[in-house]
């Protein structure tokens, strides 16, 4: 590895907040770990062994192609994809061994002719909509229709069915409890024509904390699994992403001088410019051009002028022992200071899960405690 700019994560703070999350749950219901996006960012499997390390039971992708590649990694518990798939991708999902989220006839039936041509059962989780407005069946009548093909045909078998809670991280619990009962109902449909018992799901990391009554069988945890709660009440969360980075030149400039494309940057005294090798290529996002900083030996370093592709410049007057060579963090703790995805979130007007899968593959991820 060549570069100094790595995003180390720390496998400890996965099992740690995969453990909070079973502690709010009652015995006999299941965590399933939520590792899609490459594990939000951190590494699918690294995380995904982590977390089953910690007592999850069951692991959720977005796509078939994140599933192939638990499975290439040796990682045998059952996983859930979570987005529809088209009918070219049923053979894979079935040749891995995939469940696959259902809320259609075609994709029933796709899959049910790849496991017939493998000789294998799909199995798949039916989707109920209760809110969200994005996949899934609507009505009882949608639901017991659905669920009756999958029961016809003897290469599918239906394992579980879930739903996905809309404004659970927000102060509308009265929406968060209508979502519920219409997932209730949808449940009972399901049950009043399906023999046998099936796996209820609806709750995400909001619903773990917030809503017991959410957990049913088993809960989906994702954002908390890497340290941040979308819910003000937790507070026992650890970040597991620390992204850094060494100063590979300082200098001073005269006032007047100007820093980074465009000339943004005006120098009004002399100043210290540390240049650090990170830039937009590698994911540390363009829009932090005149609002972020970073940490260099404990203390806050503000960005000159623009974000680069490849490099960014920084203020370091005020640190006058900073030097090349540096420890920059972009995000993490260095001495009494930290720099988490929440605030650097604001500084984007996005949200924390989108400042950490924002590291690009460029930038090499490390591994403690493994």
């Amino acid at each position: 590895m060549y570069r100094t700019n790595v995003c180390e994560i720390d496998l400890d703070a996965i099992r740690h907040n995969a453990g909070v999350m079973r502690a709010c749950l009652a015995p006999g219901t299941g965590l399933m770990a939520v590792v899609k996006a490459d594990g939000y960012g951190h590494g699918a499997a690294q995380v995904a062994r982590a977390a089953l390390e910690a007592g999850a039971c069951m692991l959720a992708v977005a796509t078939p192609d994140e599933g192939e590649a638990l499975r290439r990694a040796g990682i045998e518990v059952p996983i859930l994809v979570l987005g529809g798939i088209e009918a070219h991708a049923a053979r894979a999902v079935v040749g891995c061994g995939l469940t696959q989220t259902v809320f259609d006839e075609a994709t029933v039936l796709a899959l049910s002719a790849a496991g017939e041509a493998l000789h294998r059962t799909a199995h798949v989780h039916l989707k109920l909509d209760t809110g969200m407005g994005r996949i899934g069946v609507r009505t009882p009548q949608e639901a017991q229709s659905l669920t009756a093909l999958i029961d016809r045909l003897p290469h599918v078998a239906l394992t579980g069915c879930f739903t996905h809670m809309a404004t659970a991280d927000e102060d509308d619990a009265a929406g968060t409890r209508a979502q519920l009962a219409r997932f209730t109902a949808l449940c009972d449909a399901i049950a009043a024509v399906h023999p046998g018992k099936i796996i209820r799901h609806a709750a995400n990391t909001a619903c773990i904390f917030r809503y017991p009554q959410a957990h049913f069988d088993m809960v989906r945890g994702g954002i908390a699994l890497y340290g941040y709660s979308p819910v003000p009440e937790v507070t026992t969360l650890r970040p597991a992403m620390r992204w850094t980075a060494r100063a590979v030149y300082v200098k001073t400039i005269r006032p007047g001088d100007r820093v980074s494309y465009g000339g943004l940057f005006e120098a009004a005294r002399p100043t210290r410019v540390m240049t650090v090798p990170v830039g937009y290529a590698d994911g540390y996002r363009r829009g932090l051009t005149g609002k972020g900083c970073v940490l260099v030996r404990g203390r806050r370093a503000p960005i000159l002028g623009r974000v680069c592709m490849d490099q960014i410049m920084v203020d370091v007057t005020d640190i006058p022992q900073a030097q090349a060579g540096d420890e920059v963090v972009l995000l993490g703790a260095q001495g009494e200071d930290r720099i988490d995805a929440q605030e650097m979130a604001g500084w984007l007007d996005t949200i924390s899960y989108e400042v950490i899968c924002s590291p690009s593959k460029r930038v090499p991820r490390t591994y403690l405690h493994e």
